[in-house]
C-alpha cells in the first residue's frame, strides 16, 4: 500500500515550462520522495513524500511496482526536466579508501557486511572532497525504469550526498561532530573529526532504546565524551519525539541541523528534514 505523507506546492511553479527545472528523487524500500526546484534561485517549488506500507519485506519486483504506481498517479513526474538526479537509500553500501580501491573488485568490498548475489549490480561513487569511494548496490530495476522515463540522469547512493555535503559545509571546523539522520526504521550516523570523515554507518532500530544504544556505542568506540561532542539531529525526528527525549537524557550537546542551502524552506517542512533529497544537484 502507498500512503502519501506530505505534499507542499507553491503557486509560482510553471507547469507549462517544467523543462527549465530540476527534479530530485529519493528511493528507499519503505518510501519515495521527490521535489522540483529552480537551480538558479534555489527555490523549492513542489515537494511530495510517500510511504510504502507492507507487513513483509518488499521484493525488488514489488518495489518497482509501487514506484510505477506513483508515476501513474503523479502526472507531474512524467514531464521532461532540465536535469534529474536520484539517490538510493539502503544499507547495501560500504566505504573504501581510495588508495586501495579497485573497480574490478567491487563485490569483495561488500561481501563481509551484506549478502551479495551473483547477479547483483554493484557500482560506486567517488566522493569529491574525500579520499573515499562508496561501493553499493542500487535499485537497478527502478534505475532502468527511470532511464526509460527520462533518458540519462545522475544517480548516487544517498550516503554519498550526505557525506559530501557535510564535509563541505564543515570543512573549516576541526571539532568532533556526530550527525544522526533519522528515517522511520533506520538511521545513518556520520562522524566528522578534524575536517575528515571518521565514520559512516547505518542502523536498523525498532525502539528508542535501540536508537540511543547505537549512538552511545559509537561514542564509546570512538572515545567521544557524551559531555563534550556535538550531536546534530537530522531527518524524521522532532523535539517532541521519544527519540529526541531519550537522546537528550544521555548526551549534553544535542541540536537540530539547520539547512541554510536554500532561500526558502517550505512551510510545513522542518529545516533539518530531507537533507539528501534537497541537496542533490
Amino acid at each position: 500500500m502507498i500512503k502519501q505523507t506530505k505534499k507542499i506546492a507553491k503557486n509560482n511553479l510553471d507547469f507549462n515550462n517544467l523543462e527549465k527545472y530540476h527534479l530530485s528523487i529519493q528511493l528507499s524500500l519503505d518510501g519515495f520522495s521527490f521535489c522540483i526546484y529552480n537551480i538558479h534561485s534555489k527555490d523549492i517549488l513542489h515537494f511530495k513524500t510517500f510511504e510504502f506500507i507492507d507487513e513483509h519485506e518488499i521484493s525488488p519486483y514489488k518495489h518497482l511496482e509501487l514506484v510505477e504506481q506513483i508515476f501513474t498517479t503523479e502526472e507531474i513526474l512524467r514531464h521532461n526536466y532540465k536535469s534529474v538526479s536520484v539517490t538510493h537509500y539502503n544499507n547495501l553500501v560500504s566505504q573504501v579508501p581510495k588508495p586501495i580501491f579497485d573497480k574490478n573488485n567491487l563485490s569483495n568490498y561488500l561481501k563481509y557486511s551484506i549478502k551479495v548475489l551473483e547477479n547483483d549490480y554493484i557500482t560506486y561513487d567517488e566522493l569529491k572532497n574525500s579520499e573515499i569511494v562508496n561501493v553499493y548496490i542500487p535499485f537497478v530495476n527502478i534505475n532502468n525504469f527511470l532511464f526509460d522515463t527520462y533518458g540519462s540522469f545522475v544517480f548516487k547512493h544517498s550516503s554519498t550526498v550526505l557525506i559530501e555535503c557535510l564535509l563541505n559545509e564543515f570543512k573549516n571546523n576541526a571539532e568532533n561532530h556526530c550527525f544522526v539522520n533519522v528515517s522511520k526504521k533506520t538511521f545513518e550516523v556520520v562522524v566528522l573529526n578534524n575536517k575528515k570523515l571518521l565514520l559512516y554507518n547505518i542502523f536498523n532500530y525498532k525502539t528508542k532504546e535501540d536508537f540511543i544504544y547505537y549512538i552511545l556505542f559509537i561514542a564509546e568506540q570512538l572515545n567521544l565524551n557524551p559531555e563534550e561532542f556535538q550531536l546534530i539531529l537530522m531527518g524524521d525526528i522532532e523535539k517532541e519525539s521519544e527519540l529526541y527525549k531519550i537522546t537528550y537524557q544521555y548526551i549534553r550537546n544535542v541540536s537540530f541541523y539547520n539547512n541554510l542551502s536554500y532561500n526558502n524552506i517550505l512551510e510545513g517542512l522542518s529545516s533539518h528534514q530531507h537533507y539528501t533529497l534537497l541537496n542533490q544537484i
